[in-house]
């Protein structure tokens, strides 16, 4: 599985809005077996397609046990409650800032094989949903950041 190369905020494929996945075939399960090797090399809580340009309607979440739920054709279908709290992407390296999301989201989606799921979600991984889910919609983080913060205070 070869890794991809992590888009940077200022590419065009960030800010358009992604296209449905309807061949749920082996060029879909080597894009999200690349995207996984990617992420993990990444270290990252999450990756969306548009992040390696790819422009179609799935990512990769982090759950809380640490594993990665892949979710195609996602949508949140219910948000309740509020937190806020610091978020990062990779595609715009060395910049945090605090972001308001809803504390529990139910999210539909389908796996890889097309069989539709929902999985109800709190705190990080809620936010997580969300902020992938906004790369397939064009948006990044920092369009909702209510306050950008030192990256010297983070550490």
């Amino acid at each position: 599985m070869p890794t991809r190369n992590i888009v940077k905020e200022g590419d065009q494929c960030l800010r358009k809005i992604c296209r449905p996945v309807t061949d749920f075939n082996s060029r879909l399960h080597d894009l999200l077996d690349d995207m996984h090797e990617t992420l993990a090399q990444a270290n990252g809580a999450g990756l969306a397609a548009p992040q390696v340009g790819v422009l179609r309607r799935l990512a990769l979440v982090m759950l809380d046990d640490g594993s990665y739920l892949e979710i195609i054709n996602p949508e949140i279908i219910e948000r309740k409650g509020a937190q806020s709290d610091v978020e990062g992407c990779l595609s715009i390296p060395g910049v945090w800032g605090i972001v308001e999301r809803p504390m529990t989201v139910t999210v539909r989606a389908q796996d890889r094989f097309g069989n539709e799921f929902t999985r109800k979600a709190e705190g990080f991984t809620a936010r997580a949903f969300c902020h992938e889910i906004d790369h397939l919609n064009g948006h990044l983080f920092t369009d909702f950041v209510t306050e950008y913060l030192d990256p010297e205070e983070l550490e």
